[in-house]
């Protein structure tokens, strides 16, 4: 894999975990519309006065333009390094780098309807969305570089083990990473509908296992259960794979539901509710992380043999 491609991508997808955070932080602290309806200028202009508000909604929107700059140097130079791929060059991106260049498209543009439209909610949980989207994408196009390997034209060995099936195997990563995104967009919902009081104590819901308030307390009791089966899964993803990466995971996962406990039971103070979010984010991208890391590996420790290829049945 080229160093230099690596880096780049892994640059961007720092800048955009970072992104993430001062998205949160915007929130928090009220400064969404620290601009006005302005955009892409910051209340008409290039370099506004910097009150609190439009200094934290400004530097957002610069993080955002740097993010805009890297993702689109990984994407031109991705192309640059599959059109060399034709005259020997070893290594060829996977095309990861452009799917980062649609998603930051889409990014943007839904950051500016979010401005226009005073940020209505459903568009703040989809820029959200979208923001963890591109930062898996990035996270994918720093570990996906991989060598041209010319296919042999007899086919494989009757002794080639085929892909593993089961448990700690493709339906396992799809579904750590399925529910790893749905409860993050969920949090989303929850903090952007006001939801975040709706559900006092922990871990019930104001003492009840079926809360039986208004619509607010499902929305924060969902998101509540799905971040409870999200640590149990990852529990018995990482004791299937016996992965290092595995067991982070559920390091981050458990710090994370002791923020949110720590959180609710001290009345949301600002600088946890921030917390919350980096880990969060930290915790959806350890996951994609150990899901490529994974997928490119045979069965961990306890897992049993792989399964020998159909073809052996041949013999």
């Amino acid at each position: 894999m080229p160093k230099s491609f690596s880096r780049l991508a892994w640059s961007a997808a720092a800048c955009t975990y970072l992104l993430i955070i001062l998205g949160a932080i915007v929130r928090i602290t009220g400064s969404g519309m620290g601009c006005g309806d302005h955009w892409p200028l910051c209340n008409g202009k290039l370099l506004p006065p910097l009150d609190l508000p439009t200094l934290i909604e400004y530097g957002h929107r610069l993080a955002a333009a740097l993010v805009s700059v890297l993702v689109s140097g990984l994407a031109a130079y991705a192309w640059w390094l599959r059109r060399r791929a034709g005259s020997g060059e070893q290594y060829v991106p996977s095309r990861a780098a452009y799917v980062a260049l649609g998603l930051l498209g889409v990014q943007v543009l839904l950051g500016a309807v979010t401005v226009k439209l005073e940020l209505p909610p459903w568009t703040v949980i989809l820029h959200l969305g979208t923001a963890m989207l591109l930062l898996a994408t990035l996270i994918v196009a720093a570990r996906g570089p991989r060598p041209m390997v010319s296919s042999s034209p007899q086919g494989p060995h009757p002794l080639t083990p085929s892909p593993r099936r089961g448990e700690g195997g493709r339906a396992a990563r799809v579904g750590v990473v399925a529910l790893g995104f749905v409860t993050v967009l969920l949090g989303a919902l929850t903090a952007n509908l006001g939801a975040a009081s709706a559900c006092l104590g922990f871990p019930l819901c104001n003492g009840q296992i079926v809360p039986d308030g208004n619509y607010l307390q499902y929305i924060q009791w969902t998101h509540r259960l799905l971040a409870y089966t999200l640590f149990g899964y990852s529990v018995w993803w990482a004791w299937r794979t016996r992965a290092r990466a595995a067991w982070g995971v559920v390091a981050l996962v458990t710090l994370q539901v002791a923020v949110a406990a720590a959180m609710v039971l001290l009345g949301l103070p600002r600088l946890l509710q921030a917390l919350h979010v980096a880990l969060g984010a930290a915790v959806w991208a350890g996951i994609v992380i150990t899901a490529a890391e994974r997928a490119g590996k045979g069965p961990g420790k306890g897992e049993g043999p792989l399964p020998l290829s159909p073809a052996f049945d041949r013999l």
